[in-house]
């Protein structure tokens, strides 16, 4: 069996275009672009490209794109001020503090001092609570995007059984209250495992879909799945540039429909972003 592949660039070019109507929409409306604020400490390449990415998009979008760079040096109280400063500032309506952080900063109490509803990333205790709650929020970026991505290939989810593989409170937690809350493209029957169950292979292997979402490069083999399974991989560690995923390739000649390697959950997390920054600015406005 050859898997179907499922490429995100297809899921978020759909997302990005509702996104660009809905700015102009807001625009016209408000009389002033929405505002989508970046904060980026220290000098990491890789962060310092996605920034680069994330606001030329964002101005393609229609979007303003302020944006704050501080030393590698930065202080927390440094980190602070810049987040108070977006957090009183009416033209911004969404923010992004680019993670990893230099070791001196807190991460964790810089982002609680974020006003909820102005976190883009959807990761504030208070939004992590709306999710779990049910309640209106921005949902965190990749598990709305696997969301997304499942439905634009009519992946069936409802009363399936979904296994995600990792806990992690950025994907695999979030993830789990996502896709069983009681939505046409949710409401799954949803089972979490991490490598602290020593026989996880015997969850995925009874799954309709399976998410790996763990962050150990080929975790997840062949031999752990049932023919004709749907697998995302949202999961990925690096060495210095070089992508190593969760899900080993040759999954593919078991699963009925897979993630590609590179450019599947990827691009819909960015799409996703940017979804969560105009209905910030759409709430805000409202």
């Amino acid at each position: 069996m050859t898997a179907r592949l499922l490429p995100g660039g297809p899921v978020a070019e759909a997302v990005l275009d509702d996104v660009a109507s809905r700015v102009a929409a807001f625009t016209e409306a408000a009389g002033r672009k929405p505002g989508l604020g970046t904060i980026l400490v220290g000098d990491d390449s890789a962060s310092a490209g996605y920034i680069r990415m994330k606001m030329a998009k964002a101005e393609s979008l229609g979007f303003t794109s302020p944006h704050r760079h501080l030393p590698q040096d930065a202080t927390q109280h440094d980190v602070l001020a810049a987040i108070e400063a977006f957090n009183a500032d009416d033209a911004v309506d969404a923010v992004l503090l680019q993670h990893p952080t230099p070791p001196q900063i807190d991460f964790d109490a810089a982002l609680l001092a974020l006003d909820p509803d102005k976190d883009v990333d959807g990761l504030h205790p208070v939004n992590m609570g709306r999710l779990a709650l049910g309640m209106p929020g921005p949902v965190p970026c990749t598990p709305a995007g696997i969301e997304a991505l499942l439905a634009h290939y009519e992946i069936p989810v409802s009363g399936k059984n979904v296994v995600v593989l990792g806990r992690g409170t950025t994907l695999g937690r979030p993830l789990s209250l996502l896709l069983s809350q009681k939505r046409p493209t949710a409401n799954a029957a949803v089972t979490v495992v991490h490598t602290g169950v020593p026989d996880w292979p015997e969850y995925t292997r009874r799954a309709d879909v399976v998410i790996a979402a763990v962050g150990v490069p080929y975790i997840l083999q062949p031999e752990h799945l049932s023919p004709g399974v749907t697998v995302v991989g949202g999961g990925v560690r690096y060495e210095g540039k070089k992508l190593l995923p969760d899900v080993d390739e040759s999954c593919a000649e078991v699963a009925g429909a897979i993630t590609p390697r590179v450019g599947g959950v990827g691009p819909t997390t960015i799409a996703l972003l940017f979804r969560n920054a105009i209905e910030l600015a759409e709430a805000r406005a409202a």
